[in-house]
Formats: C-alpha cells, structure tokens, sequence
C-alpha cells in the first residue's frame, strides 16, 4: 500500500519533458521540509499497485508516467515499477531529491537537489546521475552541482506567491543561465497555462 496524495492526467510543466502529456502519480511523505514545497504530505489515499495501476490505466493515450511528491524513492521499490510498467504499458519518470536510491526499471530520472535550501539539507545526496538534473534557483553557488553527471541541466526560478519577487527570482535565473550557458532555463509552464 502506498500513501497517495493524487493522480491526475495533465501536460509536464518543467524540464526536459515539458509539454508531454503525462499521468502524475503524487506520493504523500518526504525526508525533507524545504519552504517552497507545494505538496501538503499529511492529505492523501492508501492505495494498492493494483489500483494505482487502474487508476493511471483511466487514461491510456498518455505516453508518460510521471512519479512525484514528496519523495517518491523513499515508498516505491523494483516490484511496484515492475507491475506499473507491466500494468500500463507506459514509460516510467521520477522526480527525485537525489537523497535515496532509485529501483531499477525508470525509464527517466530528473534529480531535483534540494541541498542550500531551508529544510532541504537534512539528508545527503546519493544520487551523482541522472538523465536531468533540475534545480531551483535561488542565487546558490553552482558549483556544488558541478559532480553530478547528467545530459540535461536545467535551472528553474523558485515561484513564490508574491509577484515581484517571483520576477525577481526569474530575472537572477536568467542571468546565472547567461552567466552559465551549460545549464538551460526551465519555467514551470503548467503555471503559465494554468493547468495542474
């Protein structure tokens, strides 16, 4: 049985993906408590794979599964990617910290960091690979990412509520990318649509 805050169908807002239509399967529960998180961890529905698998099936023409949270790693394991994948048919991303290892069978793996942040350096990074790594700006050093390999880097502005400072921090994002052209800029465009 996994806590599930939801599970819904809409396009992929951010990174390498954006613009997929994908099927998001949100867990509830995280190791870390970064300020900016958007997933209220203590909402959400024990369910089996079986009727995760059902409730992603509700939406066959979606080419991607997309496992997000709260930490996702810390609750799934090999058997539940195995019966997903075998279930739906479906390529399988994941969102991750990068602060627990990931069963094998992901098809995509965008590392999100969260170290430097409030609440978000709790535990440490196990993750130096990842097909994207993602990382919120908010005017930390790059450096410290400099280790892990990944093909796609992307810095994302941190959306806060006030909308000057969300400008603001979109600005700093453009300029580090500007300052740093190996890494590329991703906006979170279900926000700009405003879709889920």
């Amino acid at each position: 049985m996994l806590k599930i805050n939801e599970i819904f169908y809409s396009l992929q807002g951010e990174g390498y993906n954006t613009g997929t239509a994908s099927v998001f399967v949100r867990l509830s529960g995280c190791n870390l408590r970064c300020s900016f998180c958007d997933t209220q961890h203590e909402q959400g529905t024990m369910m089996t794979t079986g009727q995760i698998v059902d409730a992603v099936n509700r939406y066959p023409q979606a080419p991607l599964i997309v496992l997000t949270g709260g930490e996702p790693s810390l609750h799934i394991d090999h058997d539940f990617i195995a019966a997903l994948k075998q279930g739906t048919g479906k390529r399988i991303a994941i969102e991750t910290n990068g602060t627990h290892p990931l069963p094998a069978g992901i098809d995509w793996v965008t590392l999100s960091p969260k170290q430097g942040f409030e609440g978000g350096d709790t535990h440490p990074l196990v993750l130096t690979r990842a097909d994207e790594l993602k990382v919120v700006y908010l005017g930390q050093d790059l450096e410290q990412y400099a280790g892990i390999e990944a093909a796609h880097r992307f810095l994302q502005p941190c959306y806060v509520p006030d909308p000057e400072q969300c400008r603001s921090n979109m600005q700093a994002c453009v300029d580090a990318v500007l300052a740093h052209p190996e890494w590329r800029l991703s906006l979170q465009v279900h926000r700009v649509l405003g879709i889920r």
